[in-house]
């Protein structure tokens, strides 16, 4: 029996390890199942899902030319289709680890007037292209920040201690 990409077929169980499970095939031949084609959410210990014995549905994956095949066990089951899922709203293009308003407000922010000014933080009006940025913008972008987040840090570490030398031991 020759075996196709994409047709299901019943198998049993052979031998289960730490990345997946054996399959045998109709006329044979075995499939491997791996651990992240098991089920459609994350699965720690294939133990828990799978025994050596068990009779299983399976989808074939891929064949590869040294007689390998890859097998599914969560694409061999037919699902509904999903709903269309909404767009995502659009947000405006942040730095990284810009200050939300989850973040205590105070000395050591971003100093008045460090974002662009316009359309009230919802991202580009929808007839305007968003300007595209560059790893290397973003990169300096994150540098500039960074330096600022540390002078701030040392200017208030320092007056907390007094100033510089008021230290003596």
């Amino acid at each position: 029996m020759s075996i196709e990409v994409g047709s299901k077929l019943q198998g049993k169980v052979t031998g289960i390890t730490h990345f997946g499970a054996f399959v045998e095939l109709p006329g044979g031949s075995t499939g491997l199942v791996h651990i992240s084609e098991v089920a459609d959410n994350y699965v720690k210990d294939i133990n828990e899902i799978l025994k050596v014995g068990d009779e299983v549905l399976v989808k074939v994956v891929n064949v590869e030319t040294d007689g390998k095949i890859g097998l599914s066990i969560r694409k061999a089951v037919d699902r509904p289709a999903a709903p269309e899922r909404p767009a995502r709203p659009s947000r405006p293009d942040r730095p990284f680890n810009s200050q939300g308003p989850s973040r205590p407000q105070g000395g050591g922010g971003r100093p008045q007037g460090g974002r662009p000014q316009g359309g009230g933080g919802r991202g580009p009006r929808p007839n305007q292209a968003r300007p595209t940025v560059t790893f290397e913008d973003k990169m300096s972008r994150f540098l500039k920040d960074s330096e600022e987040r540390i002078s701030t840090l040392k200017r208030q570490t320092e007056s907390k201690r007094g100033g510089r030398g008021a230290r003596r031991g």
